[in-house]
């Protein structure tokens, strides 16, 4: 199979990781979403959305949205549970990382890193923040009683929401008011296999930390 992503993404990273530790080979073809790269012809063609990460099967099938994803490589592992109620348990913790986590958490990244200084855009920077913290209030509740979100082991939900969990601070996030957060991130990072995702190149790493000492 082939994974189309851009690596300093989360939603890609998910599936680099979950595929290394599921041992499985696959080929990666570093396609940057920041400058345009799934805005060609060729890419529309295959995702009409324009975006990353896309899975592309050898007889031409496409799979599309990174929890997606992430749920069809997972299925009949150990990374998904087989019980249908904590298997939903996990599905929605994946649709909270999507509609309550990853739209504010990571477009503060993103906005941090892959924008101009000057960019409107930063004028968002507050209330995303804001409704970041919401999401990691959330998550350091479930947390308090449970050491991982898939279930009774670490799975795809986990994967999905360590994803930009981890690299909030890049967002001018910090997770230091979340101690439950922080131990939950150690103990994905002891899984088996984790690689970790590849930091950002140069540019945006300069932009994160010009942005972080402006507030």
């Amino acid at each position: 199979m082939t994974i189309h992503g851009f690596s300093p993404s989360g939603n890609c990273h998910k599936l680099r990781l979950l595929l290394t530790q599921l041992d499985r080979p696959y080929r990666w073809v570093e396609t940057d979403s920041a400058n345009g790269q799934t805005r060609t012809p060729a890419y529309l063609a295959k995702n009409p959305n324009g975006k990353v990460p896309m899975l592309e099967l050898e007889d031409g099938r496409v799979l599309v949205e990174s929890n997606a994803i992430l749920h069809w490589l997972a299925d009949g592992t150990a990374f998904l549970p087989d019980d249908p109620w904590q298997r939903a348990q996990a599905l929605s913790w994946m649709f909270f990382e999507q509609y309550s986590h990853e739209p504010y958490v990571a477009v503060a990244r993103f906005i941090c890193g892959w924008t101009e200084l000057d960019s409107p855009r930063r004028a968002e920077l507050p209330g995303l923040r804001r409704r970041a913290h919401e999401a990691l209030s959330v998550m350091e509740r479930h947390l308090a009683g449970q050491d991982w979100f898939t279930g009774p082991a670490y799975g795809i939900a986990d994967i999905a929401l360590h994803a930009y969990t981890h690299v909030a601070g890049e967002g001018g996030i910090a997770l230091s008011p979340y101690p439950a957060i922080e131990a939950w991130c150690d103990r994905v990072r002891a899984t088996p296999g984790f690689v970790p995702m590849p930091a950002p190149d140069a540019r945006a790493a300069e932009r994160i930390a010009r942005s972080l000492a402006a507030g």
